[in-house]
């Protein structure tokens, strides 16, 4: 092999291996230092309003069938463990035409933690490009993501009860 061509066979390696290579990642910035929600009588709610408790966020639609799947299994969880600090919250996301719905889905399923309506910069910050719901935020006693679930499962139901109760058992 000549000098030049083994040469060439170097830096192409380098090359791929440069492209191949994950980039470094920042350090995760806080997930949502302003804005939040409305309530329905028009009153102003954001995450800080709940430190101290653990609070589940769940970004949902009234006529998505995973986040009706998901919504009792909420409803059960907020009833069982409201005493040991959780709060469930859920964000309507369903448009300006799914609101009128709310009061309705809110009696269907024996709702009684707050349905709200996120800020556009909330659903921004917390979503993203990912539209998929539901999608659900679990927030640790100062108001950190212990972690994030998209879309719903029994399977996935009975692992965000084992990650609440786990950070419910975590000391302030």
């Amino acid at each position: 092999m000549t000098r030049m061509r083994l040469t060439s066979i170097i830096i192409a390696a380098l090359a791929i291996a440069i492209l191949i290579t994950p980039g470094c990642r920042r350090s995760p910035k806080p997930i949502v230092t302003n804005g939040g929600w409305a309530f329905e009588g028009g009153q102003r709610g954001t995450v800080a309003d709940y430190k101290g408790k653990v609070v589940l966020l769940d970004f949902y639609a009234t006529w998505c069938n995973p986040c009706r799947a998901e919504t009792p299994h909420l409803v059960a969880l907020q009833q069982k463990l409201e005493q040991q600090g959780l709060q469930v919250v859920g964000l309507n996301v369903g448009g300006e035409e799914d609101r009128a719905e709310v009061p309705a889905f809110a009696k269907e399923f024996d709702i009684k933690f707050p349905l709200v309506f996120p800020d556009d910069e909330f659903v921004d910050a917390y979503l993203g490009a990912n539209e998929n719901i539901p999608q659900t935020f679990v927030l640790d006693r100062q108001g950190n993501v212990v972690r994030h679930f998209v879309g719903y499962s029994e399977s996935r139901g009975a692992e965000l009860e084992r990650i609440i109760q786990a950070t419910l058992a975590q000391p302030n």
